[in-house]
């Protein structure tokens, strides 16, 4: 998808300012382009529009009768589907608090620009658009959405498959594993992302069996990608409602050994707020699994509420950096110290660092730079099927 193929609303109330960014959407091949003075005006738009008829929206914060914080608001309360990018003059700290304020209310965000923005800067937000993974949509824009019992019916069809996202050693620059990730492959709809299902299963404590499908499913591509001579390790998410059950850890052991899979070969994802549930049952779980060999890493970290106790209960051997934090690093001042912290932190650990969602050159280069250990996000590979992914791997990992 390309910005011609993309509806835009720019809101600013400086018609300079604003002029100029409408500009240069025109010149990325822009088509459909709306104006607004204020967020009421930008509402307004929004409201007699059709569902699909914005696509992005590019607003300043500072503006007279509704300013970009209220116009952020009203979208997330309404749960329009429109993407979100902010431009402002605000500083660059304030700037971040905005941001974490928007994905509260569940806008979604592409970012967030100090003015004035540039082309260069435009054009990798709207390609950050393309890319992303947050809208579930079907052929006619409408959120894609499913009952318990359809999901229910997929399962049993199994029609859940793992998608696998290549990990990146930046060091030596070689492929060195995969993050197994759940995708339907509908009959109708074709591949659904994870927001579609996984929430539903998790509020009815039902994902257990996902996440032995998706186990089951991974090690025997393990076993598949060993067999042709490529030696991956695979990451796997662990659902905050299956360590609370006491019986885990043997029952995924034995299912990799079953499949003939070294139990070092496996890395289970699981995140703070997992491992913070039901605690005794949680770290005998997570214990038993470190003493059989399996890696266990703390995903999204930092975005916890209790992240160096999580650290200090259980031995973890990754420590994997929450895509928020690596978003725009090489921007954002506050983030890179954050990320330069956390990775320092690992090392000091001994445990390795994992940064995911790095989606530009840049911010690959900043990571580098911090002596990140380990990088994945859609600037090396977005995740793809096991096929595809044998592809890659045969081809080098390119």
């Amino acid at each position: 998808m390309i910005a011609s193929e993309l509806n835009f609303l720019v809101v600013e109330d400086d018609d300079f300012q604003r002029r100029i960014v409408v500009a240069m959407l025109r010149s990325l091949g822009a088509v459909e382009v709306q104006e607004a003075g204020n967020g009421r005006q930008a509402l307004e738009i929004l409201h007699v529009a059709n569902p699909r008829s914005v696509d992005i929206v590019l607003c300043d914060m500072d503006m007279p009768e509704m300013d970009g914080m209220e116009f952020l608001r009203h979208l997330g309360q309404e749960n329009n589907t429109a993407a979100v990018i902010i431009l402002s003059m605000l500083e660059r700290v304030l700037l971040v608090s905005v941001e974490k304020m928007s994905e509260a209310y569940g806008v979604k965000l592409l970012g967030a620009v100090e003015k004035p923005i540039t082309l260069v800067q435009l054009e990798a937000l709207i390609f950050r658009y393309e890319r992303g993974e947050n809208r579930v949509r079907q052929s006619h824009g409408a959120v894609q959405v499913f009952t318990l019992e359809e999901i229910r019916q997929g399962m049993k069809a199994e029609q859940f498959e793992p998608y696998f996202q290549p990990k990146v050693d930046m060091k030596k620059g070689r492929l060195m594993g995969a993050e197994a990730l759940a995708r339907w492959i509908h009959p109708k709809c074709g591949v659904i992302a994870p927001c579609a299902f996984i929430p539903l299963l998790e509020k009815a404590r039902e994902m257990d069996e996902l996440t032995f499908m998706m186990l089951e499913k991974s090690v025997a591509a393990c076993r598949s990608l060993q067999d042709k001579g490529h030696s991956l390790a695979i990451s796997i998410n662990v659902s905050l409602t299956s360590l609370t059950d006491i019986t885990l850890a043997d029952r995924v052991t034995q299912t990799v050994l079953g499949a003939g899979v070294d139990p070092r070969d496996i890395v289970l994802e699981v995140t703070e707020s997992a491992a913070m549930t039901n605690v005794a049952h949680a770290l005998e779980n997570l214990a038993r699994l470190r003493m059989h060999g399996f890696g266990l890493s703390i995903d999204d970290f930092g975005t916890g509420y209790s992240s160096m106790q999580q650290l200090m209960r259980i031995a973890f051997s990754e420590l994997k950096i929450d895509q928020s934090f690596v978003k725009n690093i090489a921007h954002n001042e506050a983030m890179r110290i954050m990320v330069e912290s956390s990775i320092g932190l690992a090392r000091k650990l001994k445990v390795k660092s994992v940064a995911e969602g790095v989606e530009t050159q840049q911010d690959w280069e900043v990571l580098k730079s911090l002596n990140c250990d380990i990088a994945q996000g859609y600037f090396i590979a977005k995740p793809m099927s096991l096929d595809a992914f044998m592809d890659y791997c045969a081809g080098g990992g390119e």
